[in-house]
């Protein structure tokens, strides 16, 4: 059996650790950039202990981005889960990293974080933009590497996605200059506002910038979801688009705000899968990838973002839910097994499933 037929084979059944476990290494020629055989996990809010860890291996994920707090304990939990199971997960800052923890059959754990507003709120105490670089260096020591601006509210650098008009400040620049300057990944889109973004972009002239998390607004128009034309942005840079499996980003439209505790059906499977489609039509399979945010172990008894994205007599306690059959990341196989239904080739899933991740981080850290 030649390798296209057998990835076909292996991805036909879901079984996603046999199907990037087993693919041989390429020629030595071909660059090392895309790390064939790689399973990223774009983006996790998940509680970080052994126990997700066996769901890492239980889709057969070998690299993981956790969302840190800005609490700089998240910090000392991320590390010393790594001293307490040595062999089985490692912090990792490079590609070479990632590809030498999958070869010693341990998870690679990449730490980033989805806002700024601890360096904002430092800043505004001290009244000074060396306030941003220390800040932002020290985090850079511990491990950060990919790094947000705003989450649904505004800050001092820009906007969030509640005020999508708001343009990055001069702060803001401050701190996205500092972000490259470290070579951090920019994660831009999703909670922070579009105009914010755009700015973001066009002051990272030859170096990518993701949105690790969100979904097409042009299938639901929720202010958490990116439109065309920032999407086409973030692929024009050389980024990715990571497609996240929350509920309400499928099926909760803005124009269509439910009744006070109202129970908002949970998306389907079919659904998620129609925003990889969409996302492929219009930026190209290149810049997609596996972004689930998925929240397996954390308290979920409401549903912060939309008493925040939508008025509070919309706002209410109700479960945080993924889309049904993708509820955690032990169930990735489900996700190769949807795409593999409607058309995608191996060489398209080799990408999707991390490919394109570890095409940026290798770009942005350096090989």
């Amino acid at each position: 059996m030649d390798r296209r037929s057998f990835l076909k084979s292996v991805a036909a059944t879901g079984a996603s650790a046999a199907f990037l476990n087993s693919v041989p290494r390429r020629a030595k020629a071909e660059s090392k950039s895309s790390s064939p055989g790689i399973i990223v996990n774009g983006l996790e809010a998940s509680k970080l202990n052994k126990a997700f860890l066996g769901l890492m291996r239980k889709g057969g994920a070998h690299c993981v981005h956790k969302s840190l707090s800005i609490k700089i304990e998240s910090y000392g939990q991320a590390h010393d889960l790594v001293a307490r199971n040595p062999k089985d997960v490692t912090i990792t800052t490079t590609v070479r990293d990632i590809r030498d923890a999958k070869d010693s059959g341990k998870i690679a754990l990449i730490l980033g974080r989805q806002d700024a507003n601890d360096i904002s709120d430092s800043m505004h105490k001290s009244n000074s933009y060396l306030t941003l670089t220390y800040h932002l260096r020290a985090l850079y020591q511990l491990g950060l590497r990919i790094q947000g601006i705003c989450y649904n509210l505004n800050n001092l650098f820009g906007g969030g996605c509640m005020d999508h008009k708001v343009p990055l400040t001069r702060a803001g620049r401050r701190l996205v200059e500092e972000i490259h300057r470290l070579n951090i990944i920019l994660d831009i889109g999703g909670h922070t506002a579009e105009q914010t973004s755009f700015d973001a972009i066009a002051m990272s002239k030859g170096v990518p910038v993701v949105n690790t998390h969100t979904n097409p607004a042009a299938l639901c128009a929720n202010p958490r979801n990116i439109s065309d034309r920032l999407a086409v942005a973030i692929a024009k840079t050389g980024g990715v688009i990571g497609i996240s499996t929350i509920s309400d980003f499928h099926n909760l439209d803005a124009t269509t705000i439910p009744p006070k505790g109202a129970k908002i059906a949970q998306a389907t499977l079919d659904m998620h899968l129609d925003h990889y489609d969409y996302f492929k039509k219009l930026v190209g399979v290149d810049h997609v990838a596996v972004g689930p945010d998925f929240i397996w172990g954390q308290q979920s008894d409401e549903k912060p973002w939309i008493s925040v994205t939508f008025p509070p007599d919309a706002s209410g306690p109700g479960e945080i839910l993924p889309v049904k059959d993708f509820e955690d990341i032990s169930q990735l196989p489900n996700l190769i097994r949807g795409l593999k239904g409607r058309g995608w080739s191996a060489s398209e899933l080799d990408k999707v499933l991390g490919g394109n991740w570890l095409r940026v981080y290798e770009r942005v850290w350096g090989a």
